[in-house]
């Protein structure tokens, strides 16, 4: 009976909240949230601050798109501003909090979700990731950040090579997509930073597919943590229109093309399996008069910004990626997801096709399957999501007649990697990254069969 009644008391608690106001926190951030568009809080920020603010390690589940960043972002900068008004802003200590994610972009967009809230109490903010300059990061670190986001391996880095850096008095800890993190592939990194920072902190986990290893969420150090699931532990949002289409092995691409010049009016991200496949399809699509630039693991951290932000402005229309892209990046204006190869993980389908439909937003997921591995294609998405797929409405023929110029698109393609990887073992260096962006035209070379962009 207590139990019932507490329930209760909570969810009258989260009706009541309509507002940042209602949330708890302080007057400077809901200027900052107003400011920034957001009008009312999410079901996650619902969910998660009020809990944050008493003091509480969290482990919070939510669809993408859902406002997860906001939710642990604001009650860390309220702690903050609390702290600098009972000690002092000069006495507040450099390296608050850490931020940890998986992969580069993220940890850019999460840096700048927290510079944009704190653009009115002086925030500053260090990212620490592989791919940049080691030296101008130690710059950054220089001038006591209050916000350090980072990927686990340069943090590493860090701590051992950069002079005079500690995190001994680190008061919260934020594991973003947290269920990668806590993979086999971040754990001697991830024990490293565990090993050198206060026991005594605030954590919260947070990802759209969370673990539910017991032995990999002990390794975190949670005290007590509060676990808020405001979704189911596979699922997509009910605006994603999710498709198979289906036809012989031997029409996958024609059937990314027939998609992408029927859907020409989107932007698209299109995942694929492998970093060479990225850049294949990328320039065959061009080689189409399709605006499609890759970004891969494979590339060099200035050029995955150059083409992430090319597809942020609409320069280019589609974005030809790896599982790199798939996980937390915030790209509004993604209109359609494209499975070129669909994954055997169902966290992994989960997180691509949560690029699209976010934040209210309506969108669309296509998978292209052979026939053979169709009905098993459906059964895999049924069981991690509950949702069956409609088929793609299509005409062979009209795919059929794509077939030659996509084959000759393809074999020039071919061609010209070969070229750019013989370049690459000649040369090496960032020089290259000029090289392929060319080839892949994004700069605006003629290519054989298209036009100048």
């Amino acid at each position: 009976m207590v139990l019932q009644e507490k329930l209760d008391s909570f969810k009258r608690q989260k009706e009541e909240i309509k507002s940042f106001k209602d949330l708890g926190l302080c007057d400077e951030l809901v200027e900052a949230c107003d400011s920034l568009g957001w009008k009312t809080p999410t079901q996650i920020q619902v969910e998660a601050v009020p809990h944050a603010l008493e003091g509480k390690d969290l482990i919070a589940h939510a669809q993408t798109g859902s406002g997860k960043t906001g939710a642990f972002a604001l009650p860390i900068l309220n702690a903050l501003l609390d702290f600098h008004s009972k000690q002092g802003y000069k006495s507040a200590p450099i390296f608050f909090a850490l931020v940890l994610s998986p992969t580069r972009e993220l940890a850019i967009q999460i840096a700048s979700q927290f510079e944009a809230l704190g653009s009115g109490i002086g925030l500053k903010c260090a990212v620490l990731v592989g791919g940049e300059n080691l030296m101008q990061q130690q710059i950054a670190l220089g001038k006591r950040p209050q916000i350090i986001v980072a990927s686990p391996g340069r943090l590493v880095d860090h701590l051992n090579n950069t002079k005079g850096f500690s995190l001994h008095m680190l008061k919260y800890l934020v594991l973003d997509e947290a269920d990668k993190l806590l993979d086999v592939d971040f754990e001697k990194a991830l024990d490293d930073i565990l090993n050198v920072i206060p026991r005594d902190r605030h954590t919260y986990l947070f990802s759209a597919s969370m673990t539910r290893n017991v032995k990999k969420l002990k390794r975190a150090c949670l005290r007590n943590p509060v676990l808020i699931e405001s979704s189911s532990k596979y699922c997509t949002v009910d605006t994603l229109k999710q498709q198979l289409f289906f036809k012989p092995a031997k029409l996958k691409d024609c059937c990314l093309v027939y998609i992408l010049t029927e859907m020409s009016g989107c932007t698209s991200m299109v995942f694929t399996r492998t970093c060479y496949a990225t850049r294949l399809l990328s320039l065959m699509l061009q080689n189409l008069n399709i605006r499609a630039i890759p970004i891969s693991g494979q590339m060099t951290q200035p050029m995955r910004i150059r083409a992430l932000n090319k597809f942020k402005s609409g320069e280019c229309s589609v974005l030809v990626c790896t599982d790199v892209a798939s996980r937390g990046l915030d790209i509004p204006a993604v209109d359609m997801v494209i499975n070129y190869d669909i994954p055997q993980d169902p966290r992994v389908y989960i997180h691509r096709v949560g690029r699209t439909a976010r934040a209210g937003k309506s969108g669309f997921a296509i998978s292209l399957s052979t026939s053979s591995l169709s009905s098993r294609v459906t059964s895999f998405v049924f069981f991690i999501t509950g949702k069956t797929l409609s088929e793609y409405d299509a005409q062979e023929e009209q795919v059929w007649l794509l077939f030659e110029r996509v084959t000759e698109s393809k074999r020039l393609s071919l061609k010209k990697l070969k070229e750019i990887g013989g370049t690459k073992k000649r040369r090496g260096g960032d020089e290259d990254d000029e090289d392929i962006e060319r080839y892949l035209g994004v700069k605006g070379k003629r290519s054989k069969l298209g036009k100048r962009e």
